[in-house]
C-alpha cells in the first residue's frame, strides 16, 4: 500500500454504527436547534421547487433520523404542501440498506412514523463522497453534516509510529494539516455548486477546540494512544507486522477553529469567492455517555462493554484494512476481535479517565 492510497473508509455495518453510538447522535440532537431556525433565514422558493435537503457523510442515517423529523416539520409548518427530498450521502460501500430500512421503518423504533409514510417527501441515496459534487447545481437549500468531513481525501503520508495524527511527528503532521486544509476548500467549493442562493450549511465537524481538546482527548487517557498501545502490543507479540502496524494509519486530521475559518476570512479566496459566508462558529464538548454512566453505576466491566463498542464502530474498518490481504478472513477477525478485546479489558481493569467526549467545531454557511 503506497502512502497515497486512500483507506476504504466506512462505518461497521448491519445497524452497528447507530446502535453504538449514541453520542453522535447527542452532538446531532445539539445541533438541531441551529438547523431549524436556519430554515426560516432561508428566502422562500419558488412553488414548484422542492426543498432539497442532504446529509453529507450519513453512515446508516440512524444517528441524524430524528433531527430530519424535526427539519421537515420546520419546513411544513410555514409551507405544509411543501415537496421535500432529502438526499444521504456516503461512499460506495456504506451501508446504505440499513439507512434504507430505517427511513422505512423496517428497523429502529417500532412507536415512531417511518420517515419515508411522510407525504410528498422523497429520500434518495447517493454514493458518492463529499469530495465531489453530487447534487445538481443551485438546487440545495440545506446541506448538513455530522462527524464525517474529518475523514481526509487521501493519506499524504504513513505515521510511523502512532496511528493518529494527533500523535504524529510535526513533519507528518505538516503533510496532513496541508491535504485537510486543501480538502476543506474542495468540500466548500463542492457545496457552492449545489447551493441556491439563500442556502445553507449546517456543519459539526470534529476540531482541536481553543483548549487543545479532540475527540477522545479532553481529560484522562488518550483514546488515540490507546489505540496505538494497543496496535503495538500486537507488533510487540509478532500477531502483526512493521508494514500492518503502519497501515494503520488513519485517513484523518482535526481542524482548529481557525482553520475552519481561513477560507471565509479572505475575500479574495475561492470559498469567498464562490459566495459563501461564515455566518456562525463555535466550538462544543459532548460528554462520553458512557462515561457519564459509569459515574452513576461505578460498575467497570459494564462501562468497559458499552463503550469500546463505540469505538469499534467508526475505527475498525481501519485496523482491519491494515491486515495483509493474504491473510486468512479468520486470522484477520481474530487479530481484530484480540484488539478490541484488549482494550476492553484495559478499561475494565482502570477505567477512571477512559472517555471519549465529542469536540466539534460547528459552522454555519450561507450562500449569497
Amino acid at each position: 500500500m503506497s502512502a497515497a492510497d486512500s483507506q476504504k473508509i466506512a462505518m461497521r455495518g448491519a445497524g452497528y454504527y447507530s446502535a453504538n453510538t449514541v453520542g453522535a447522535k447527542n452532538v446531532i440532537d445539539k445541533v438541531g436547534d441551529l438547523v431549524v431556525k436556519a430554515v426560516a433565514k432561508m428566502p422562500r422558493l419558488a412553488d414548484d421547487q422542492p426543498f432539497a435537503v442532504a446529509d453529507f457523510g450519513a453512515a446508516d442515517g440512524g444517528t441524524s433520523m430524528d433531527m430530519m423529523r424535526r427539519l421537515v416539520g420546520a419546513i411544513r409548518e410555514t409551507e405544509p404542501h411543501r415537496t421535500i427530498s432529502i438526499t444521504y450521502t456516503d461512499l460506495p460501500h456504506n451501508d446504505f440498506s440499513t439507512l434504507f430500512r430505517l427511513s422505512q421503518g423496517l428497523l429502529g423504533n417500532p412507536t415512531e412514523v417511518p420517515l419515508a409514510d411522510t407525504p410528498a417527501l422523497y429520500i434518495f441515496g447517493s454514493g458518492t463522497s463529499f469530495y465531489h459534487q453530487i447534487l445538481p447545481g443551485n438546487s440545495l437549500s440545506l446541506g448538513f453534516s455530522a462527524t464525517a468531513m474529518h475523514w481526509i481525501s487521501k493519506r499524504p503520508c504513513m505515521i510511523a509510529d502512532h496511528v493518529q495524527a494527533v500523535g504524529a511527528t510535526d513533519a507528518e503532521r505538516a503533510q496532513f494539516r496541508a491535504q485537510a486544509l486543501s480538502d476543506w476548500e474542495t468540500i466548500l467549493l463542492a457545496r457552492a455548486r449545489e447551493l441556491r442562493s439563500g442556502g445553507r450549511l449546517a456543519l459539526a465537524n470534529f476540531c482541536v477546540d481553543e483548549e487543545g481538546r479532540y475527540l477522545g482527548h479532553t481529560t484522562g487517557v488518550d483514546m488515540f494512544d490507546s489505540f496505538a498501545r494497543h496496535w503495538r502490543d500486537l507488533l510487540k507479540a509478532g500477531r502483526i507486522s512493521e508494514t500492518e502496524y503502519v497501515n494503520a494509519t488513519f485517513q484523518q486530521f482535526y481542524k482548529t477553529p481557525d482553520e475552519f475559518a481561513a477560507p471565509f476570512r479572505d475575500p479574495a479566496s475561492p470559498v469567498s469567492q464562490a459566495g459563501l459566508e461564515l455566518e456562525t462558529m463555535f466550538t462544543m464538548v459532548t460528554p462520553c455517555p458512557y462515561a457519564e454512566a459509569f459515574r452513576a453505576h461505578r460498575n467497570a466491566e459494564e462501562f468497559a462493554r458499552g463503550y469500546v463498542p463505540t469505538l469499534r464502530s467508526w475505527s475498525e474498518t481501519v485496523f482491519a484494512n491494515a491486515l495483509d490481504s493474504s491473510r486468512p478472513a479468520n486470522d484477520r477477525s481474530t487479530i481484530i476481535d484480540d484488539l478490541y478485546d484488549a482494550y476492553e479489558a484495559g478499561v475494565s481493569r482502570a477505567p477512571e479517565g477512559h472517555r471519549m467526549d465529542y469536540v466539534h467545531c460547528v459552522t454555519e454557511i450561507v450562500k449569497s
